[in-house]
């Protein structure tokens, strides 16, 4: 069988042999849509003369993969949004997928991201211990950088939200108002950033003397449909507690649902409290006080440590946590 030879390889991507040079060399930029011809014809014919294997993986895409647990959830929506903003700042594209709450299919977006050969990789894991696999392995195949969430022992930047400053804004406030006895409620703990809100609720309403009874602090999604059924427990159970703190603003909403639903006043028979500021936050009834997270800078310092990586040799991985706000509105009489 005749050797392939690079003209092959030209006459199969349909362009000249100096651009399949320039594609497999890196040395000058072709577009996306010849790089990815000519990365076809050389997988087609099997050629691997002059080193191209080597150049194959020496070379940029100028793409980014980001995996999200869901991107049905507006706060990983409008991250997105944020972190390809950044990237397009940088010249490069932003490649999405959705892990939908599963490690195992979370798995497989970060091998496909990988064999498609990106740049690098923004990740907010599924689970603090069943992610750990998998993203330690991609870690050490490209540039990795977790966000919001993080797992532990791998060897990856992360940038995120000050979860503890979070939630001492929410109870000092509450505590301002005159709470004196709160409920929680949350998703099960199986993320770093679901661990760290529960943590700092406890820690803060001790420290302020702010009572939570036994049963107050209620685990099971991030949804609306967790946050209705978690406040219909509440209310079944009785008597109220003087505030309910949610960990994030889809809870919040279900709260505010199932309150309206049993002729429950906000905030006079209760205060309510989300975290991340979603657009439904100020449009809820009534407006929701909740944390806002800085999207914008988790997406810019995402991207900054993604072309650091890129550009530097293997560094001490580096742990931000941005200051959040509190965004005070009518459900706590704001």
């Amino acid at each position: 069988m005749a050797k392939v030879t690079i003209r092959d390889v030209a006459d199969r991507a349909g362009v000249s042999t100096a651009t399949v040079s320039r594609a497999l060399s890196g040395a000058k930029r072709v577009s996306a849509a010849v790089e990815d011809q000519v990365r076809r014809a050389v997988q087609e014919l099997g050629y691997s003369g002059n080193g191209i294997a080597s150049a194959l993986r020496r070379s940029r895409t100028d793409t980014v993969g980001m995996i999200v647990p869901s991107i049905v959830n507006p706060f990983f929506t409008s991250l997105v949004e944020s972190v390809e903003h950044a990237l397009q700042d940088e010249g490069r594209q932003l490649f999405l997928c959705s892990s939908r709450s599963d490690p195992q299919l979370e798995e497989q977006r970060l091998r496909s991201l990988v064999a498609r050969q990106v740049d690098g990789i923004v990740i907010s894991p599924v689970h603090g211990t069943g992610s750990t696999a998998a993203i330690s392995w991609a870690a050490g195949e490209l540039p990795l950088v977790q966000v919001d969430r993080y797992v532990t022992g791998v060897d990856s930047d992360w940038v995120g939200v000050d979860d503890d400053e979070a939630l001492r804004l929410v109870v000092e406030h509450l505590s301002g108002r005159g709470v004196r006895t709160a409920a929680f409620i949350s998703s099960r703990l199986t993320s770093s950033s679901t661990e760290l809100r529960v943590t700092g609720f406890q820690s803060h309403t001790a420290r302020l003397g702010i009572a939570v009874a036994p049963g107050a602090l209620l685990l099971g999604e991030y949804s609306i449909d967790w946050g209705r059924t978690a406040m219909q427990r509440l209310l079944a159970a009785g008597p109220l507690p003087d505030a309910v703190v949610c960990a994030d603003d889809l809870i919040a909403l279900g709260v505010l649902q199932a309150c309206s639903t049993a002729g429950v006043a906000v905030p006079g028979d209760v205060l309510v409290t989300g975290f991340d500021d979603i657009p439904f936050a100020a449009l809820s009834d009534p407006p929701l006080t909740t944390v806002r997270q800085p999207q914008a800078a988790i997406a810019t310092e995402a991207v900054r440590l993604l072309s650091q990586a890129f550009r530097e040799p293997p560094h001490q991985p580096a742990r931000l946590a941005l200051a959040p706000s509190l965004v005070v509105r009518a459900s706590t009489g704001g």
